[in-house]
């Protein structure tokens, strides 16, 4: 196992084992929900990963109310790596995150925002999906549990599974591809998951217009791609960085959704306000009509 059970806690340190996932997550006041993400994160058994936390808060760092603190303590206690960052001042999402990645050095880092809870074993599902798939990043789409009463089957219609290999894609607005993004509103996934029949290794690729919340690259695929260095085109209050960095990497690797997603979204208000910047649209010149 790569993590100390409670037995070992108290064990001296050793030297940590070389991270296969970093686990990047960009936090702006939001102590309670970074205290449940890091939560989930210590109920993962592997692979071993390294937790890099960039907190952007306006007071105090999220990292110093007592329950964010005490699963720091936890994930240290059990032999993970955290890594902390104050950074600031804001220059908005995209430019946040290329400051984590710059900061990661493990083959596969994972893009984990602050408001979602993982399932026991979804990292490992997510890493072994990557290696699997051989694409540029694989994704847990964040499932609002309140909508579990919630069908829509006008929304799950798009699912399509990938049936060999992953290959490139190129999402744009007005293609058939970009009107599957619907497919991760509310609680869709965790229907078609009741209805999907998984293979022996317990997990199905699907296409995606894009993923949020979740998504875990090949780190050198995603770089390549260009990262979010676009972020100096942006204005700070803009939305949507990730749908950019990632169509970027599924032209040249692809990419896939994971069927189950172990992704809960915590479904508290979003920090993110004003939205009238698309970064797709600033950054590619495209348009959405809809």
């Amino acid at each position: 196992m790569s993590w100390k059970t409670s037995k070992r806690w108290a064990e001296p340190e050793n030297s940590p084992e070389t991270a296969i996932v970093d686990v990047l997550i960009p936090t702006c006041d939001r102590p309670a929900e970074a205290a449940v993400t890091l939560a989930g994160l210590a109920a993962q058994s592997e692979p071993t990963f390294r937790v890099v936390m960039s907190d952007q808060s306006n007071g105090s760092p999220d990292w110093e109310h007592p329950a964010v603190a005490a699963m720091i303590r936890l994930l240290e206690a059990q032999g993970r790596q955290v890594e902390l960052f104050r950074h600031l001042p804001r220059q908005g999402l995209a430019e946040h995150r290329q400051f984590l990645l710059d900061q990661s050095n493990a083959r596969q880092c994972l893009f984990l925002d602050d408001d979602i809870w993982l399932e026991p074993g979804a990292l490992e599902r997510l890493s072994h999906a990557l290696d699997m798939l051989g694409c540029g990043f694989v994704g847990m789409a964040p499932q609002g549990l309140s909508y579990l009463g919630d069908r829509r089957p006008e929304e799950t219609a798009t699912f399509e599974r990938w049936h060999g290999p992953v290959t490139p894609e190129r999402i744009r607005p007005g293609t058939p591809a970009f009107d599957r993004w619907p497919l991760h509103n509310a609680a869709n996934l965790s229907h078609l998951s009741a209805e999907v029949p998984l293979p022996p290794e317990g997990w199905v690729p699907y296409r995606v217009a894009w993923l949020g919340g979740c998504i875990l690259y090949n780190r050198q695929a995603l770089i390549d791609s260009g990262g979010f260095a676009f972020w100096p085109t942006l204005p700070s209050n803009h939305a949507g960085e990730d749908v950019v960095a990632q169509w970027q990497v599924m032209e040249r690797f692809g990419g896939a959704g994971i069927l189950p997603s172990g992704a809960v979204h915590l479904e508290s208000p979003t920090t993110v306000i004003d939205r009238h910047v698309e970064a797709y649209e600033a950054v590619l010149g495209v348009k959405h009509h809809g």
